[in-house]
């Protein structure tokens, strides 16, 4: 698998989605603050393999679609918000405990919790990404939760492939955020330039994961 050809597409759609169609780009602005809701629905379209980059119309169906997302994402993230809470839950009873050993059982079964957090939200984000592409590719909320499938899938791109390509995502996200960081340390010109980017980020996560997905040769 071609990680940089991967990279250098997704870039090169991103910025063609937004550089010279400033119409555009001022439309995506506008979905970003209307709580990224149509934001999320563009991405779909992206998920879904047009190109090049497709027009921001049919807000009707942006915001359905974004709404559709939104609670698709909510429902892969449950597993893991019921380990964060346990583990809060243990955290605070460490706290509250006025026994010193009872405290430490508490910490020790908060720390145990959070490791289980990254172990389950890793493997949950994994599926759920490949989860939401059948979405985006079926029009069914419920395919997003096709396990058998979704395996498959990840089974014909090859898990270390797989793999890798996500951790490689995560290290160009790492960076993108690091470099949008240093704007936040300037009052109000923060959120200006997340409002004006995250658009174009999104596109180009949304358009790498595309191609991620179509290398089982499932497009």
């Amino acid at each position: 698998m071609d990680y940089g050809n991967m990279l250098g597409d997704s870039f090169g759609y991103a910025r063609d989605a937004v550089i010279g169609k400033w119409k555009e780009w001022l439309l995506l602005i506008l979905a970003t603050i209307l709580i990224c809701i149509p934001l999320l629905g563009y991405t779909l379209r992206v998920l879904r393999g047009e190109k090049p980059a497709p027009e921001v119309t049919g807000w009707g169906t942006l915001i359905i679609d974004g709404i559709k997302y939104f609670i698709v994402s909510i429902i892969w993230a449950i597993p893991c918000l019921i380990v964060l809470f346990l583990a809060m839950g243990s955290f605070l009873a460490a706290i509250a405990s006025g026994d010193t050993s009872a405290a430490l059982a508490f910490a020790g079964g908060a720390l145990a919790g959070l490791l289980v957090f990254v172990i389950v939200a890793i493997i949950t984000g994994l599926l759920a990404t490949i989860g939401i592409v059948r979405f985006a590719r079926t029009g069914s909320m419920g395919e997003a939760f096709n396990i058998g499938e979704i395996l498959a899938t990840i089974g014909k791109i090859g898990w270390g492939s797989y793999i890798i390509a996500m951790v490689v995502l995560a290290v160009v996200q790492c960076i993108i955020a690091l470099v949008l960081s240093i704007f936040w340390l300037i009052p109000v010109l923060g959120i200006i330039v997340e409002l004006i980017f995250l658009a174009p980020v999104s596109i180009f996560e949304a358009r790498y994961i595309c191609q991620l997905y179509d290398a089982a040769g499932t497009a």
